[in-house]
């Protein structure tokens, strides 16, 4: 059970990087121009937020079920040494957390009765922001010690 969610929540990211890029792309057009802020760029944002949602929910059952929270608490001086353990025990987990934070924000910004380029412009700000805060956090192929497959399925 444990390795699905693992394969899961490792390839719930393309989702989350195209909807954040999808969601980026609309507000930076939203910005240029004298557009209406629609359903689709409501719908792009609010498939971000959800895929995020699941994305820290399978995170977090990896998290107690693989031992990084017992690792944390327990680790001390030593942890903090390893490169595997603090990025898996703390880094990652801290940074993406603020990222979703970030992506709540944008997203529950495009509800308030505002004008549509502000709209725009907070949702693209917010989304920006986080999707650097994702590709930075995420564990990608080559990186010393915590790199990690592109597609967890196939092993590429």
């Amino acid at each position: 059970m444990m390795a699905f969610i693992l394969y899961l929540h490792s390839d719930l990211r393309w989702l989350i990087l195209l909807f954040a890029l999808l969601t980026i792309i609309g507000g930076l057009r939203g910005m240029g121009g004298n557009r209406v802020f629609g359903k689709a760029d409501k719908r792009n944002a609010l498939i971000l937020l959800i895929c995020c949602d699941i994305q820290l929910l399978l995170g977090l059952a990896l998290y107690f079920v693989n031992g990084y929270f017992n690792t944390l608490t327990t680790g001390g001086a030593a942890m903090m040494k390893n490169t595997f353990q603090r990025f898996y025990a703390m880094e990652h987990n801290v940074m993406m957390i603020i990222a979703i934070i970030l992506i709540h924000i944008g997203y529950s910004s495009i509800k308030k009765n505002i004008s549509d380029q502000a709209k725009f412009k907070r949702l693209f700000w917010f989304t920006t922001i986080a999707m650097v805060v994702i590709l930075v956090s995420i564990p990608w192929p080559g990186r010393d010690q915590i790199g990690r497959p592109l597609f967890r399925v196939t092993g590429i």
